[in-house]
């Protein structure tokens, strides 16, 4: 489930990129209620992006700025209430990594939905149910 972070070069070093990006990913463990969970772990990956110093924009014009940007299956965050707190959370994440060198109102969010059955991993479409066992098995097996 990949999450992808958007920010200028030079925002954070190399190091406080790696940590905000493991805080992202506890963040996405967290709302979904599955920390620890061994299947979901594994699964959540993603890339940093760093941008040469004006080319992110916003109105138009060069600004500091981060964008979030989170892939999932339809089944995952998928209440408006888990929504509103990977976004809050996220923002929070990135913000304080920040530290100060960018406003609030220029960090964006967004998540986008794979419609169902278009989830793959290492080669296997994963329908919505699919999905659901694997990580409740993983569940069990935490648990046992």
């Amino acid at each position: 489930m990949p999450i992808t972070l958007t920010i200028p070069e030079g925002l954070l070093s190399p190091a406080v990129q790696t940590e905000t990006f493991a805080k992202l990913t506890d963040v996405l463990l967290e709302v979904c209620d599955l920390s620890g969970n061994a299947f979901m772990m594994a699964n959540i990956v993603g890339s940093i992006h760093t941008l040469s110093a004006g080319r992110i924009l916003a109105g138009g014009k060069p600004v500091n700025a981060a964008f979030i940007e989170l892939k999932l299956p339809e089944i995952a965050v998928a209440t408006p209430e888990a929504k509103r707190a990977f976004i809050e959370r996220a923002t929070d994440v990135v913000e304080k990594a920040a530290n100060g060198k960018i406003k609030r109102e220029h960090i964006w969010s967004n998540i986008v939905y794979a419609p169902e059955g278009a989830w793959g991993i290492a080669g296997r479409s994963y329908a919505n149910a699919d999905l659901g066992d694997a990580i409740a098995r993983s569940a069990e097996i935490n648990n046992a």
